[in-house]
């Protein structure tokens, strides 16, 4: 019988929480409903389990496009980045160890349940070099890159340097076009909140236009700051990093778990993916795109989507709630949306020619799932958000409510096409504009 308790448990757990009465659509736009916080003795929880592509399978691309493998036969790719040769770097990454981010019944059941998501393997820790020589829309090189990294995530090339975002520490590497192995430990630029505790691991960097700064993602060090405010120094937040020294200051707080980061062609703005909180229903919270404010506060965890306090975190604070910025555009509750890439003019044709494309890894607390595809928002000549999402590439979950694969970062290829990580499917997915069939 001992034997059976851990599955009893588990399974418990999947059981328990809430269902949703409002659509993906209605909690995604500039304004999305907002319901009554729902709260249940446990979390929601609705894993899609992990079982891949059969062979040959693949996702769904849309009207008008086509969809191949670029690579394949990785280890939980994620994160993407397009060198200036054309050359892509794939961070190959899992969580790092982090044992007091699992402790009680709660943390040890959702430990298991995730693993079912496919996120319960060693990180591979490393960075590989893809290149498609002949430009046939697949990878014929693939080579590790770096190796030995701690949960790589993010990558910025400014000039001969590369940098790296490692779950602890941004990392700088001497690059030389061309090449395909960098052998050096790396130059520690400066260290990043990390430890036993590291709830919200991944962190992502971009570097500016001008290549002075490096603004670089941290995660929240918990869902809404139950572990203690003295937990979540700098996280939460997304840095603003001097290359040369590595000084650092918050550039904008407040931000639950940002992930991607892009910059908007129109205005010059910075951007970002960020993910909101869970267990206070299915419908509740989104996870938005928005344009980020040079100091700006976006409530959390004291409120959400603006000024919607969080009754949950004691003691409240007044003050910052007041302060919170509300968000350009929600992307659906519980969708896990992390990559984020501006389309490139004349790439894709309509209407994937002005606007976000963000990669939704997928729902793991709201019934029925969400996410799990790849959108496209439209934005306007002044570079907001105009319009409903379409889907880029869906098909990610089959009729049984199994994940064949998981989307997450998603770049252009510099070559008219768009490239997506999908870490369940340990694919690279190249989509492009659908061959013309002969008359």
């Amino acid at each position: 019988m001992k034997h059976l308790m851990p599955w009893l448990l588990a399974t418990s757990l999947t059981a328990c929480g809430d269902t949703a009465l409002l659509s993906v659509n209605d909690g995604t736009g500039p304004s999305p409903q907002l319901p009554a916080p729902v709260r249940t003795p446990l979390p929601t929880v609705n894993i899609a389990p992990a079982v891949g592509w059969r062979e040959h399978a693949k996702p769904t691309a849309a009207p008008g496009l086509q969809v191949n493998a670029f690579a394949s036969g990785l280890d939980h790719p994620r994160w993407l980045y397009l060198l200036p040769n054309g050359d892509v770097l794939v961070a190959e990454t899992n969580a790092p160890p982090k044992p007091d981010d699992a402790k009680g019944l709660r943390g040890w059941a959702m430990k298991k349940v995730m693993a079912r998501a496919g996120a319960g393997v060693p990180s591979a820790n490393r960075i590989t070099l893809l290149r498609d020589a002949d430009h046939d829309g697949s990878a014929e090189t693939q080579v590790p890159f770096i190796e030995g990294l701690n949960s790589p995530f993010g990558m910025a090339l400014i000039g001969d340097d590369l940098y790296v975002a490692d779950t602890d520490k941004l990392l700088r590497f001497h690059y030389q076009s061309g090449a395909t192995h960098i052998t050096d430990k790396g130059q520690v630029v400066t260290a990043l909140p990390g430890g036993p505790l590291n709830h919200h691991w991944t962190k992502n960097v971009i570097a500016s236009p001008d290549g002075k700064h490096l603004y670089v993602t941290v995660g929240s060090n918990s869902n809404v700051a139950e572990n203690g405010m003295d937990k979540e120094q700098g996280r939460a937040a997304i840095w603003e990093v001097n290359p040369a020294n590595g000084q650092h200051r918050l550039f904008a707080t407040g931000l639950r778990n940002p992930n991607g980061l892009a910059w908007e062609p129109n205005t010059g703005s910075l951007w970002t993916a960020v993910n909101e909180r869970d267990e206070i229903g299915s419908d509740l919270v989104p996870d938005y795109i928005t344009s980020v404010k040079d100091g700006g506060f976006y409530g959390w965890p004291y409120s959400y989507y603006g000024q919607h306090v969080d009754s949950r975190v004691q003691p409240p604070a007044p003050q910052k709630v007041a302060q919170a910025l509300v968000p350009d555009y929600a992307v659906g509750p519980h969708t896990a949306s992390l990559g984020l890439a501006f389309a490139e003019p004349g790439a894709l044709p309509a209407p994937f020619q002005r606007g976000a494309f963000v990669g939704q890894h997928g729902s793991w607390n709201r019934k029925p799932h969400s996410g799990y595809k790849v959108i496209f928002v439209p934005f306007d000549r002044a570079g907001k958000p105009a319009g409903s999402p379409v889907d880029l590439l869906s098909g990610f979950l089959d009729e049984q409510g199994q994940a064949k694969g998981r989307p997450v970062g998603v770049i252009n290829d510099g070559r008219g096409a768009v490239l997506v990580a999908d870490d369940v499917g340990n694919v690279v997915w190249r989509v492009s504009k659908a061959a013309a069939t002969a008359p």
